[in-house]
């Protein structure tokens, strides 16, 4: 489908960068706007200066970007329009999600007892906060490790006491609660699966309580279809997918391997370079019609928190159209990125509890749409783009 331009040096123009356009005009407008009102007391509103979280209003916190050299605080969105609530109904492969890359791997989780943690982190918040900010992608790296399985940012296929994080079940409770508290919500789980135990993954699942959740593989497309509609999984109940990277874990405990359903990007440094959208060694080719989803990884090989946000702008954008194309004109059912929030380093959302210092009994209170700073009351980053990209794709997908 092509537009036609004022500009007589072009006819016409594909709807994504009409789309593009505008919103880097936003982002862009956004940058560089300043105002003088004075405002504090949780008064304040979007793109309006700010020196605190509290001046901010509801579902707003206050943030700049230092990376991109934007140091005037302003307020930010912190919790991402979730599609479903602009156009309802369609596909489930017809919208597209945040997903959090090593989701588990927070800032300020503590570490086993008596051992320092040598990894890196790549999140700043728990996955309770993360669901209830707008994210509906969680990727979980398991391992067998201390007769369990437990969630690792680790190497070589093995878990070690200072690449561990907390016993799986606890995580997988947070989803399953999060699920059972919000019932017309849909979450998927990719897992990087180096779990041997014999029935191992579809135990751990079941002692979570996440099976009466469960959208079984013999139901899903295998050869390009789409999805059932969101409405009819949540009518089903079946709101939770879950795919694993071991092909042997579909016939033997009915998970789905992930390459069947999905095509994916390389991820690290390749998967960010402007210009390129390489496919992952283990994913068909991205333009590929049998699978019906894409997952779209963005994030650096090595984590910096504070980079997020320059990361997060523009190129972003710029790499989603590149995939775009690179599969075949097919959007990202999911875009999984490193310290999703961006704007609130090691802070949780008010009233919500911050991870416990034993793993793995992360606990949650109500969320009121205010982010605190757990160690400084200043600001550091920019508006977090993310928050807008579903609103940007959805517009994409209904003009195509």
């Amino acid at each position: 489908m092509c537009w036609p331009l004022l500009d007589s040096r072009t006819q016409c123009i594909a709807p994504s960068i009409i789309i593009t356009y505008l919103f880097l005009s936003l982002f862009f407008s956004s940058l560089f706007l300043t105002t003088s009102s004075a405002c504090f007391n949780g008064n304040c509103q979007v793109l309006e200066a700010c020196s605190a979280a509290t001046d901010c209003g509801p579902g707003l916190y206050c943030s700049n970007c230092p990376a991109l050299g934007r140091k005037k605080p302003v307020c930010t969105r912190g919790q991402a329009t979730l599609p479903t609530s602009i156009v309802n109904g369609l596909p489930f492969n017809k919208y597209t999600w945040i997903m959090t890359h090593n989701s588990f791997s927070i800032v300020d989780s503590p570490p086993l007892p008596g051992i320092q943690r040598l990894t890196f982190y790549n999140q700043e918040d728990t996955v309770t906060n993360q669901l209830r900010n707008g994210v509906r992608g969680l990727m979980l790296d398991m391992y067998d490790f201390e007769d369990d399985i437990w969630l690792c940012h680790s190497f070589r296929g093995q878990c070690f006491n200072f690449t561990a994080f907390q016993p799986a079940l606890n995580t997988l409770k947070e989803v399953e609660t999060f699920l059972t508290e919000n019932p017309t919500e849909i979450v998927t789980i990719v897992i990087e699966d180096y779990v041997h135990t014999p029935k191992g993954l579809i135990n751990l699942f079941t002692s979570a309580g996440l099976v009466k959740f469960w959208f079984p593989v013999s139901d899903m497309p295998k050869n390009g279809e789409n999805w059932p509609t969101v409405t009819e999984m949540i009518q089903s109940n079946r709101r939770l997918l879950v795919f694993t990277s071991d092909a042997s874990k579909e016939d033997e405990e009915g998970i789905a391997y992930q390459w069947r359903y999905m095509v994916e990007n390389e991820s690290g440094d390749p998967g960010m370079k402007q210009g390129s959208c390489p496919q992952r060694k283990e994913s068909k080719p991205l333009n590929s019609r049998s699978a019906s989803l894409f997952l779209q990884n963005y994030f650096p090989t090595y984590p910096v928190e504070a980079d997020s946000c320059k990361e997060h702008s523009a190129p972003l954008v710029d790499t989603v159209n590149t995939c775009f194309k690179a599969a075949g004109n097919m959007l990202p059912n999911f875009v999984a990125v490193n310290f999703y929030m961006v704007g609130a380093p090691f802070g949780s959302c008010k009233n919500i509890a911050v991870p416990s210092k034993s793993p793995g009994t992360n606990t949650g209170g109500s969320f009121t749409g205010y982010v605190q700073f757990a160690r400084s009351a200043s600001p550091d980053h920019f508006p977090n783009c993310l928050l807008v990209l579903s609103f940007y794709f959805l517009l994409i997908a209904i003009l195509l």
